[in-house]
């Protein structure tokens, strides 16, 4: 008797003992549960296997095309995922609410070694056809189950290891599974973490496509987990009424299921109107705007709400009143005419040129680059970090005359240099099957019709320049791995805090891609250089905290006082930060305890040259000035964090705190502004 009859007999012996003896050592009650369904219910046996049955071909494209928006938005979603796991011996698979597999990603040599098994497209997995099995498992207890080895039914099955999520509709009706099967021996939590967050992505993106008609609404306790993969979204109609929802929307407001909240106005569920929502959204750039759970006034939200994704419309502000504000002690953060909104950057209510800012320099530098947008003219935003560019960026898209298409972003400072080639300029697939035959849409092919804004072009890599500068000269992207080329249009935006001009220099930025990118320069001032912070500062509190929200005279003295080297950025957190502190009570200066202690502007100015370092730093005389290559915004944003390190006493943790920032994001700072580390701490 071979080794493997031996082996069969023995998982058959104990798949035995446990149903029939209650025997459960080592065997989770899931397990446990779908043994005894297979045996008492489908009437199978441990030991007599058998494939699981293929549908039809008719019958599978039938049901492909009745799933067909949802194997659109799981498709990507795969592809992704399986090239996470970087298991060549692992599947990716997504199945009907039958167990019938419509879409599988894995690689060639893996699917042929599957095949044989009757694990491909087609092959209906059920508890009642396949026995115990990951995909099986999770449409009979509708939950995330891990299926490893022996946890299997089939003998047959007991080499794999398989892990699966369900994937629920808009309407909260599971209508899928999503499922990971490998080799591999190794515990699936990690595997299960994964594929949670690749279903919650794919049942967000089947929530925006059959809800284009609604408006989206964004919302999360925390702030920074709005537009997240964590937020909760909504999709309200016209006249305020809850249509669908995601889970995460689910729980946070304390709801099992989508019965409980559909058909209820966005008035019964937070203590606003639709219409209010979508005006404070507007007037905040779509950053999150403060809001509170009805007849719940201590629970607290920062939420979004948008047009229609089916409308197309470019973004416009709301025109704002424009109450006077008399001397008192308590100054009211109210929204100010002629003050700019969300990041202190976008106002006008006609959504044109004229672009009302409260600073002057803004207002003439947004005349000046609509024009260039205008007549199709690539713009080149430069400006510290925080300062705003994406905003302006935004402004000028809704100015341009692409403003009914897509604005789309992307941070090349942000993405790994290896990904960078493949977000831009997309790829086809074929490295692995089940692939999408176009592969993935880069980001340049988004913005077909509308706008690309690449914020800190100066990291991009000086092979992709190259390739960039192909794709402005011929307006024509041709996707990795693929031969052909396909034809784009879009307005240009480009930002970035480095100076350029001495990076073509030093040989470390394509000098014919600069000037492509240059058409026209924009130079944003920093926060501690612009002359409407007051205004600036009352509309962020407003935005954060609600019109009512109020602020003492010393609370604002010291916030004026700042030097800001975060910029609109940093301004935003401190003032979420005492927003928090504050309870809903007037905020005063003990709740702006994160800023650094500074003179007021009546004592030095906001740019005063920093202390001496010789008792700080111990530099050795006969190295060069570090500091000697800097530009002039660099040189003065140096001078900022040198004094903050020395009042915080070299403390990273406390400056990063201050500025808003991570350690991580601060250290990468220190050292692109030579700074040396000997003192942090």
């Amino acid at each position: 008797m071979s080794l493997t009859v031996i082996e069969n007999n023995r998982h058959a012996h104990r798949v035995m003992e446990v149903v029939l003896q209650g025997f459960r050592a080592e065997t989770s009650d899931v397990v446990v549960q779908s043994w005894q369904r297979c045996m008492q219910q489908h009437h199978l046996h441990p030991d007599r296997p058998r494939k699981p049955p293929v549908l039809p071909r008719e019958q599978l494209e039938a049901r492909c095309q009745r799933l067909a928006d949802l194997l659109d938005c799981a498709r990507h979603e795969m592809a992704t995922l399986y090239q996470q796991l970087a298991d060549p011996e692992s599947a990716v698979v997504l199945t009907d609410t039958e167990g019938a597999i419509l879409h599988m990603v894995s690689s060639p040599e893996f699917a042929d070694d599957l095949q044989p098994m009757g694990f491909h497209v087609g092959a209906i997995w059920s508890e009642a056809e396949a026995g115990t099995n990951g995909m099986g498992t999770c449409l009979a207890s509708a939950s995330a189950v891990a299926v490893s080895r022996d946890d299997h039914f089939f003998t047959q099955f007991t080499s794999l290891t398989c892990s699966a999520v369900p994937i629920f509709d808009p309407s909260g009706a599971m209508c899928a599974v999503l499922d990971v099967t490998s080799r591999s021996s190794l515990p699936q939590q990690h595997g299960l973490v994964l594929l949670g967050m690749t279903a919650q992505m794919v049942e967000n993106r089947l929530l925006d496509l059959r809800c284009r008609d609604a408006h989206p609404l964004h919302f999360h306790s925390r702030p920074e987990f709005v537009y997240t993969l964590h937020e909760g979204r909504l999709a309200v109609s016209g006249g305020g009424q809850i249509q669908a929802a995601n889970r995460s929307a689910l729980m946070q407001l304390g709801f099992r299921t989508m019965d409980e909240l559909r058909g209820r106005h966005v008035d019964e569920i937070f203590q606003t109107s639709l219409a209010n929502l979508l005006e404070r959204s507007s007037r905040s750039a779509y950053h999150p705007v403060v809001t509170y759970r009805a007849a719940q006034a201590a629970h607290r939200f920062f939420a979004v709400a948008r047009p229609p994704a089916a409308t197309a419309l470019g973004e416009r502000s709301v025109p704002v009143a424009k109450p006077g504000l008399e001397p008192a002690i308590d100054i009211v953060a109210r929204p100010v005419g002629g003050v700019a909104q969300g990041d202190g950057l976008l106002n006008g209510a006609d959504g044109g040129t004229s672009g009302a800012f409260g600073d002057p320099r803004l207002a003439t530098q947004l005349h000046r680059a609509a024009r260039a947008i205008s007549r199709q003219i690539p713009v080149l935003l430069q400006g510290e970090t925080g300062a705003g560019k994406e905003v302006f960026a935004r402004a000028l898209h809704g100015r341009s005359p692409n403003a009914g298409g897509a604005f789309v972003a992307v941070n090349c400072a942000s993405l790994p240099e290896s990904l960078i080639e493949s977000e831009l300029f997309g790829y086809r697939a074929g490295a692995f099957t089940g692939a999408q035959r176009s592969g993935r849409r880069g980001k340049v092919l988004q913005a077909d019709r509308g706008t690309l804004f690449l914020d800190e072009i100066g990291d991009m890599p000086l092979e992709l320049q190259a390739r960039l500068l192909r794709v402005l000269d011929e307006r024509q992207v041709t996707p990795l791995g693929s031969e052909e080329t396909v034809p784009v249009e879009f307005q240009l935006i480009s930002a970035s805090h480095r100076d350029l001009p001495a990076l073509v220099q030093a040989g470390r930025f394509r000098e014919d891609l600069y000037y492509r990118l240059c058409g026209l320069a924009v130079m944003l001032p920093p926060l501690r250089e612009r002359s409407d912070q007051r205004e600036l500062i009352l509309a962020l509190l407003a935005t954060e905290a609600g019109p009512e929200a109020t602020l003492s005279a010393r609370a604002m003295d010291r916030l004026l006082a700042h030097p800001w080297p975060g910029n609109v950025r940093q301004l935003r957190h401190v003032l979420r930060t005492a927003v928090a502190l504050a309870d809903g009570h007037r905020i005063d200066a003990e709740h702006l305890a994160q800023l650094a202690s500074v003179a007021a502007p009546s004592a030095a100015p906001a740019l005063a040259a920093p202390q001496p370092l010789a008792d700080a730093i111990e530099e050795d005389e006969a190295q060069p000035d570090p500091a000697a290559h800097l530009n002039v915004i660099q040189a003065n944003e140096r001078e900022v964090l040198m004094r903050l390190l020395n009042e915080q006493r070299w403390n990273v943790s406390k400056v990063a705190q201050a500025l808003g920032v991570s350690r991580n994001t601060l250290y990468r700072k220190l050292h692109k502004l030579h700074i040396p580390l000997t003192h942090a701490r």
